[in-house]
């Protein structure tokens, strides 16, 4: 593994902070993302001092924001060649009054979707360049239990509430997932693994700024002791990126290193076709 080069967003805190420092131990070459370049360096340096791998790097941006994540894309292709392993981690579940970002997207989709999106094909050139590569979306559960899509209305103008929001673009994550993954094939391309998975409830700081009213903000916080370790929610993230099996897998949504059933509800293969194209559309109105 330690000729390996792996990208992690969101990862300096929660399951992504725990997954770079377990691939940094089995000597891969560890990019971690952040948005804040103070927080984001501290952990670099953290994770180095910890494991030893001095080959440990970091990336700063807002991937809220499609030119941030595009600028982030851009930075990455200057520093390296190729890319084994792109782990789609950052997200975000937003509150009760829905938000745009400074460009005028819905800040959930901008973030669980758009930014994983504009990742897997702004980098697909350096996956390709892989002799081996995997690209590792996270969803989440909340996909079966909040999801209700609109399809003319993806950003939820009407409608919206932030479990809503979060459950429709962790199930679009998964369909973009499983339509990268058949295009690749169609292209004879099986070096290239596109896998998704849910990393359970764990007890991290994600969600703990969403005001999603007096019942749930109490209820999350009740809860919250029972949640898994970081280590245990990174598991199958690391999992997917380091066992054989999983090279031999492609298109398929994973709990506790296992295959899962992806909710059926509202899948069409048009849907799906929908989804991606309408993500294709969005992201190009960006420079």
């Amino acid at each position: 593994m330690k000729d390996k080069i792996v990208l992690i967003t969101g990862a300096t805190g929660g399951i992504g902070k725990a997954a770079a420092m377990e691939l940094a131990k089995k000597q891969f070459t560890v990019i971690i993302h952040g948005r804040n370049k103070a927080k984001t360096q501290q952990v670099c340096e953290e994770i180095r001092m910890i494991t030893g791998n001095s080959k440990v790097d970091y990336l700063v941006a807002d991937l809220f924001l499609i030119a941030e994540t595009k600028q982030l894309i851009r930075e990455f292709k200057e520093k390296y060649e190729r890319l084994d392993v792109l782990i789609n981690n950052a997200g975000g579940l937003m509150s009760n009054e829905r938000e745009n970002t400074a460009e005028g997207i819905e800040k959930t989709i901008a973030v669980n979707l758009f930014a994983p999106f504009l990742l897997m094909n702004g980098l697909s050139n350096l996956l390709k360049a892989s002799p081996e590569a995997r690209i590792i979306n996270v969803s989440s559960n909340s996909h079966k239990l909040n999801a209700k899509p609109d399809f003319t209305d993806l950003q939820l103008v009407n409608g919206y509430n932030p479990l809503r929001s979060y459950g429709n673009s962790k199930l679009f994550l998964i369909w973009i997932s499983q339509y990268l993954a058949k295009e690749l094939k169609e292209q004879g391309i099986g070096h290239v693994t596109v896998n998704t998975l849910h990393p359970g409830a764990v007890a991290t700081g994600f969600g703990t700024n969403s005001n999603l009213g007096p019942f749930m903000n109490t209820l999350a916080k009740w809860m919250r002791p029972f949640f898994r370790t970081p280590e245990k929610g990174a598991d199958t993230i690391v999992y997917l990126a380091t066992s054989e099996e999983a090279q031999k897998v492609s298109g398929k949504y994973f709990v506790n290193r296992k295959q899962a059933r992806v909710t059926e509800k509202y899948y069409t293969t048009a849907n799906e076709k929908l989804v991606w194209d309408y993500c294709e559309k969005e992201v190009s109105k960006v420079e």
